[in-house]
């Protein structure tokens, strides 16, 4: 339970990192909301990794840093790709959600949560028998 709340937090954070930098650059730069959600993907997969490795997996290390790391952004791979094609149906034919991006972050952000969590508990960050 208590690595479901603190991945729960992490989810949080990724959010805002996502939906924060996607919007952003979408409002600020005009930039393309599909090629932007590539970039605030990647930013907030890499942030949620810190946050994970650090609080909700503490201690379970069976890799080094950087193969860690690439672990889990493919494991966050399938989580993104519910998450993707949901915001980019609704993207493609809401016109509010091609003017507040963000919120679509956060729909398709429901529909990732489960491969995501699953792929870290289960792969990355799983118990090793003795």
């Amino acid at each position: 339970m208590r690595q479901i709340l603190l991945f729960c937090v992490g989810g949080f954070i990724g959010f805002f990192i996502d939906a924060g930098l996607v919007q952003w650059l979408v409002s600020a730069f005009a930039a393309n909301p599909y090629a932007s959600r590539m970039l605030s993907f990647l930013t907030a997969a890499t942030g949620t990794w810190l946050f994970n490795r650090r609080y909700t997996f503490k201690g379970l290390r069976h890799y080094r840093r950087f193969g860690e790391w690439s672990r889990y952004m493919f494991a966050m791979s399938g989580g993104f790709l519910v998450n993707f094609a949901i915001y980019s149906g609704l993207v493609y034919h809401h016109a509010v959600f091609q003017r507040l991006p963000a919120l679509a972050v956060a729909i398709g952000s429901l529909g990732g949560f489960v491969v995501n969590f699953s792929a870290s508990r289960f792969w990355i960050y799983r118990q090793r028998k003795p």
